[in-house]
């Protein structure tokens, strides 16, 4: 892969879905979904050789790839619709904090392996009814990258759903540090299912899905989870969001320094 040339930031979030600005429009979407996918595979990334047995390594190594794997071909999509020459390279390398649109709670900080099975949980349960909803958008490409993603999800699913199990109903201490990764994340759960007028005018036309009509799926499924494992459901009413404006959590600047650091250091370099 190039580090290609460093260009302008993207179009902004709020431009309407009509004509032209339809393309405009999707192409926010896509960066959306491939900044959620890339964002978690560099914070899984970082974890290994840190997991508590070597198999854990080996699966959040899987994960990760997967995650990378959708991350790619929406990002092509994004910079062949936007049509400022800028490649799936340039647009994960490139950009700046502001113009990412990835939810707060891919970006997260490993705490603990409690907080990355935390994390995981809660996104993996939204993103699997949300891919299977994805698998007939009007987007060739997007139904594409949906309909591999969903049995690639299933899986990360799955794990998240054993390891919770795993960790809740444990010793003392396992559930405790399970508890408390819940409790910290939860409030950036609800941006998730956060609609706009954006996503909604390209769900009338076939493109997105509204995530809020995954919310019911998905909390059925993650309190289901809780039940099981002995752990409670947060009662935190805090909601964090801003992600998919721009405005992401302090922690951010530090992982995106790591990811882009390679590419902006040796501008142009092929390897």
């Amino acid at each position: 892969m190039s580090a290609p040339a460093r260009v302008e930031s993207s179009a902004p979030v709020d431009q309407p879905a009509t004509g032209a600005g339809t393309t405009a429009a999707t192409v926010q979407y896509l960066l959306r979904l491939g900044d959620d996918a890339l964002v978690l595979a560099q914070r899984l990334g970082a974890q290994l050789t840190r997991a508590p047995q070597l198999e854990e390594d080996v699966a959040l190594a899987n994960i990760a790839l997967d995650l990378l794997g959708q991350a790619r071909p929406l990002l092509a999509r994004a910079g062949e619709l936007e049509g400022r020459g800028r490649d799936e390279d340039a647009l994960a390398f490139l950009r700046e904090e502001r113009d990412f649109l990835n939810c707060q709670l891919v970006e997260q900080p490993d705490v603990d392996f409690a907080g990355t099975i935390a994390r995981q949980l809660l996104f993996s349960c939204y993103q699997l009814p949300l891919l299977q909803a994805l698998t007939t958008s009007a987007d060739e490409v997007l139904a594409g990258v949906a309909g591999k993603g969903v049995k690639e999800v299933a899986y990360h699913r799955d794990h998240a759903v054993q390891w919770t199990l795993r960790l809740g109903d444990g010793t003392e201490e396992s559930s405790r540090r399970m508890q408390a990764a819940l409790d910290r994340l939860w409030p950036f759960a609800a941006e998730l299912f956060e609609s706009d007028d954006l996503v909604r005018s390209l769900a009338v036309r076939g493109v997105a899905v509204d995530p809020a009509s995954v919310r019911p799926r998905w909390d059925a499924d993650v309190d289901a989870v809780l039940a099981e494992a002995g752990l409670a459901r947060p009662s935190s009413v805090r909601v964090a969001t801003g992600g998919r404006r721009g405005l992401h959590t302090e922690c951010f600047g530090y992982l995106l320094a790591e990811m882009q650091h390679l590419a902006r250091s040796h501008p142009g370099a092929t390897w």
